[in-house]
């Protein structure tokens, strides 16, 4: 339990309902990240190469988390957590992680191919379905992604054995956009934008958040409270958990159940050492 705990308990929650950790419980259920998820699902299950970007705080890794919880049972997913890894490497871990066993010659790249590949070809005729996640995407070398690319090329007369999930910072865009990326741009079949919230979005996503995480109580966001802190945070997801949260803690200081529009500024106030601008 955390010194924290006691204090959210007071206001009539069970657990912290605007905590910045990517908890997929708390998946806003909404607006751009439902489009998203459901574009990223489609692919997932069609074998067709997608592509995530938005800027960092805007929920991707939280769209991603959901995906990897919600995958069907006939998807099989590997994600590559570390981009920063060389080719052969990649292969590796993407074979490890659907088959849960390292390759037998890990040495080499080409004998890793053909056992992944192996594998993909098993798969399909099972009618499971491959998918490689890389989070972080902007780093991947050039040569990770047409390794990839050429990875994604794997398929039978009916369908691809691997579709290929980037999700990355607005650097993936411009990476995508060099004249070199050309054959692995024209692959993409579905491409999903992340961007700030709404004033609207921004209301209901804080009241999502508070609901789930409720027991007891009437703490809530006046109107205006709302919109000191939809314009204070540009809409950005993580920025209003963390303006939130200390509006939050503002009001059990002061025995208050009503959240201002006070409140919300003197957080963003105590907020501006250059957590976020």
């Amino acid at each position: 339990m955390s010194e924290l705990d006691p204090i959210y308990k007071a206001l009539g929650f069970s657990r912290a309902p605007f905590s910045i950790s990517p908890d997929t419980s708390f998946f806003y259920p909404g607006g751009q990240h439902v489009t998203a998820y459901n574009n990223l699902l489609f692919a997932m299950r069609g074998g067709t190469m997608a592509v995530l970007t938005g800027e960092v705080g805007l929920g991707k890794t939280l769209i991603c988390r959901n995906l990897l919880r919600n995958t069907p049972v006939n998807v099989h997913v590997a994600l590559l957590p570390n981009p920063l890894l060389s080719y052969a490497e990649i292969l590796c871990s993407i074979y490890k992680d659907f088959t849960g066993e390292a390759p037998r010659h890990p040495e080499s790249m080409a004998q890793t191919h053909e056992q992944l590949t192996n594998y993909a070809f098993k798969c399909a005729h099972s009618g499971e379905y491959l998918v490689v996640m890389v989070d972080e995407a902007q780093k991947l070398s050039a040569e990770a992604l047409e390794g990839l690319r050429l990875l994604s090329n794997l398929e039978t007369e009916q369908r691809k054995l691997i579709s290929l999930v980037l999700v990355g910072q607005p650097e993936l865009e411009k990476t995508l956009a060099l004249r070199a990326m050309r054959p692995l741009r024209e692959r993409i079949g579905v491409w999903c934008k992340l961007g700030p919230m709404s004033r609207s979005e921004c209301a209901s996503y804080v009241r999502h958040r508070m609901a789930l995480a409720r027991t007891s109580g009437d703490v809530h966001f006046s109107s205006m409270a709302l919109f000191f802190l939809h314009r204070a945070t540009k809409g950005v997801p993580r920025r209003i958990n963390l303006v939130a949260e200390r509006a939050l803690l503002l009001a059990f200081g002061r025995s208050q159940h009503r959240i201002n529009g006070f409140m919300v500024r003197r957080a963003v106030a105590e907020l501006r050492s250059g957590r976020f601008a």
